[in-house]
């Protein structure tokens, strides 16, 4: 046996697994500093600065970044969650049903509108709807097909989202409101609902956040000035200026409400961990 070879087994062998734990780390630490050195060292910092970082041009973007981008971002966001609550809490109803119709329609639409891009929805939505009902505007013009865009994509998840929430409660919690005297009805829209609504708040903040990030897709509806959110925003802006550091401003944005909001969904899902 080759002695060097030996010795070295010996050597590993008689670490603790505390020591092996602490070496691993060691080296984890030493490769995260190696690559962080190694951009630090040959990026071209001047030119990223340049192109994205240009302080008097970031300024003149305000105040119509937030009072116009970002409250449009918002207002799409909202608008587009809540058709989406209210059509997933109707697919996810269905989906329950004990009427197989129902069962089978809600079955497709989830599978449908979850296994396409909500790009496609979106031109969908610009352009297949007039086009199949001519004469017929979708209330809110841009507003309301951003909301309707949104609301189908989002609604297929939510869907899935409550459906569960619903099936944790308690089996106990309808039987008890049956004996006092409540409908079935009554009783889910009672009772049930709203305990499912409360275990399902985390992924449903988190679906919030993604369709924050999918409100940029409106872009592919053709906005007015006033009607540009974050991303089309920070584009035209971008391709004025010859310069990123708009898009940059943009991104900003988007991490001014998804951080918190990521944030509020740890916190969420942690109380609720303890609650259960």
């Amino acid at each position: 046996m080759d002695r060097p070879a030996a010795q070295g087994r010996v050597v590993t062998s008689r670490l603790t697994r505390r020591q092996r734990r602490r070496v691993s780390q060691g080296v984890q630490y030493a490769v995260f500093a190696a690559a962080v050195a190694a951009v630090a060292v040959l990026a071209d910092w001047e030119r990223l600065r340049n192109q994205f970082a240009q302080r008097d041009l970031a300024r003149e973007l305000f105040p119509e970044i937030i009072t116009t981008a970002l409250r449009n971002t918002v207002v799409y966001t909202v608008s587009g969650f809540a058709f989406g609550l209210a059509l997933g809490l109707v697919i996810a109803l269905m989906r329950l049903s004990s009427v197989a119709p129902y069962r089978w329609v809600a079955g497709v639409y989830i599978e449908f509108f979850r296994g396409l891009p909500a790009l496609l929805i979106f031109i969908f939505v610009g352009v297949a709807v007039p086009l199949a009902f001519p004469g017929t505007e979708i209330p809110g013009g841009t507003y309301g097909k951003v909301a309707l865009g949104l609301g189908l994509v989002a609604a297929a998840y939510m869907a899935e989202t409550i459906r569960a929430g619903i099936q944790a409660v308690p089996r106990g919690q309808m039987e008890a409101a049956r004996s006092l005297g409540f409908s079935h009805a009554r009783a889910m829209v009672s009772v049930v609902i709203p305990q499912a609504l409360r275990i399902v708040i985390p992924p449903l903040t988190n679906e919030l956040v993604l369709l924050f990030k999918d409100s940029s897709l409106v872009l592919f509806l053709g906005v007015t000035l006033e009607e540009r959110e974050l991303t089309k925003f920070g584009r035209d802006l971008a391709s004025q200026t010859a310069n990123s550091t708009p898009i940059l401003v943009a991104g900003l944005c988007y991490l001014l409400v998804t951080v918190p909001l990521g944030f509020l969904v740890r916190r969420l899902e942690a109380r609720t961990g303890r609650a259960g």
